[in-house]
């Protein structure tokens, strides 16, 4: 078989895109919660056969580098045409409870029999955070959970059939809202194993995996050119997590040798009490982003861009916990911090390193946001205002969708001015978000950067830190509590940190 030439890989990979983003328009148009058809918290991408990433969507970071590891779970069982598999077990491909994953496998046409379906191709797969999969409080993020069952519903690799569905759905709250979730998830994984069969039917099975396999080999020769272009060497750099009770101290150590990366963990702190402990996925997920941005963005994001990239971190630190920790915090923030790290020890200035998350319910509704901060600045250019910075990608909820669907007033919505760092190029400004509670409802925060500033970089100076604020009181960064109507919670998020002197 005769090898791919550059403008039939360039065909191909331009159709694997194109079915994953419409794969991805499938979910987000389908989905009725607002956290997917506004804030578009969803991802989705194709495998091969053995699990490989081909191809991923624009979407979630800290979705889809941990993905990967949820189709490795389901890899082994036996598959058939039309059964789909769910989980959103952290240690068994998850990332948190929130995030549900579907993988649909994707066999070739039937043999001219008809009676076996042709070979396995692959496997389509969507992730989306749902605004409730049950657990001690709405919404499912609950600052304060010491064990996983805390958070919800723990979901095992399964069958998804539509007994599974009734009887996961009926355990968390809103069952209906999240059960037409779930279909759009399936709706998203159909239209990928259309699209995935319909290059087969083109091609032929075999050389649909010659043409993916040099997708992967491709996208680790450019991956390899961009590191090797880089000055070899270790490189060294720390950051501090704000728990509740104390900070928890993070290490890096990254090795640069030739076209490999080493990116070492070791002497971070144990796993945590609380929940901002991360499944090992989602540490690596953090450090494949960071690896993007340091490389060239535009390389194709398939699982060959990943073959230079060693990741290393303690069993039971907190970027590396054991099944049964709370991972809550640890996929939105932890991760986040683990981006910073590796940016950092390339000299990049920090940009807002939090998520904010920010979830509302009560027996009615329930109701999850992140909120966008401020970018760090880079050697050429002013950092971004406003932006979800590093493992978050999601879109605001908009003020309108957000007072017409729930009990809730948005007093002001703004840029935070002046919140970014100075230097010869200002990191980007944070953003206020001010609401006002019409309901009696319960709330949960979970963020960071209110205690350390993102930094600067070549003596530009740190952004603001974050703070929040119950009427008008601050209040710790991580906190479950309840409002009544008219009680107003205020966020001021972080700006990035600056560029170079001033």
């Amino acid at each position: 078989m005769s090898p791919l030439d550059p403008i039939e890989l360039q065909l191909l990979t331009g159709a694997l895109r194109s079915a994953c983003e419409e794969m991805g328009v499938a979910l987000i148009r389908s989905a009725h919660s607002s956290n997917i058809k506004e804030r578009r918290d969803a991802s989705t991408a194709l495998f091969d056969a053995d699990g490989q990433m081909i191809m991923q969507a624009e979407h979630i970071p800290v979705h889809l580098g941990a993905m990967p590891a949820a189709v490795a779970a389901v890899l082994g069982e036996e598959h058939a045409p039309g059964v789909s598999w769910i989980l959103n077990d952290p240690f068994m491909g998850g990332t948190h409870l929130p995030d549900i994953t579907v993988i649909t496998p994707v066999f070739a046409q039937h043999c001219a029999s008809r009676a076996e379906p042709g070979p396995l191709l692959g496997f389509a797969a969507s992730r989306a955070h749902h605004a409730d999969v049950g657990g001690r409080v709405p919404g499912s993020m609950p600052a304060d959970s010491h064990r996983l069952e805390e958070e919800g519903v723990v979901i095992s690799p399964r069958p998804l059939s539509e007994a599974t569905l009734t009887e996961l759905v009926q355990r968390m709250r809103q069952p209906e809202e999240r059960r037409a979730d779930l279909r759009a998830q399936l709706a998203a994984n159909r239209t990928g194993v259309l699209r995935l069969g319909e290059l087969a039917d083109r091609l032929g099975p075999e050389r649909l995996r010659a043409g993916t396999d040099a997708v992967l080999d491709y996208s680790e020769r450019r991956t390899r050119a961009c590191l090797a272009a880089l000055p070899d060497g270790a490189r060294r750099a720390e950051d501090l997590l704000e728990a509740t009770e104390g900070d928890l101290r993070l290490c890096l150590r990254a090795v640069l040798d030739g076209e490999e990366l080493l990116l070492d963990f070791s002497g971070s702190a144990q796993q945590h009490e609380g929940n901002l402990n991360c499944p090992i996925a989602v540490t690596r997920s953090a450090c494949l982003f960071a690896v993007r941005v340091l490389t060239d963005p535009d390389i194709l994001p398939s699982a060959g861009a990943y073959r230079p990239i060693e990741v290393r971190a303690p069993e039971g630190s907190v970027l590396n916990a054991r099944p049964g920790a709370a991972v809550a915090a640890g996929n939105v923030e932890t991760s986040s911090r683990v981006a910073d790290l590796v940016l950092s020890a390339f000299g990049r200035a920090q940009g807002q390193g939090t998520m904010n998350n920010l979830t509302l319910g009560n027996s009615d509704f329930t109701y999850y946001e992140t909120l966008g901060g401020g970018q760090g600045a880079c050697a050429d250019a002013d950092g971004p205002s406003g932006v979800h910075v590093a493992m978050s990608n999601t879109l605001n909820t908009p003020v309108e969708a957000l007072e017409r669907e729930f009990p809730l007033r948005v007093l002001e919505y703004a840029l935070r001015r002046g919140s970014g760092g100075a230097g010869r190029h200002r990191g980007g400004d944070g953003v206020v978000r001010e609401i006002e509670a019409l309901a009696e409802m319960s709330f949960s925060l979970i963020a960071e950067r209110r205690r350390h500033a993102p930094r600067g970089a070549h003596g530009g100076a740190a952004g603001a830190p974050g703070r929040d604020l119950l009427d008008g009181h601050p209040l710790p960064a991580k906190i479950t509590g309840s409002l009544r109507p008219g009680q107003r919670l205020r966020m001021e998020t972080p700006g990035g940190g600056g560029f170079g002197d001033g």
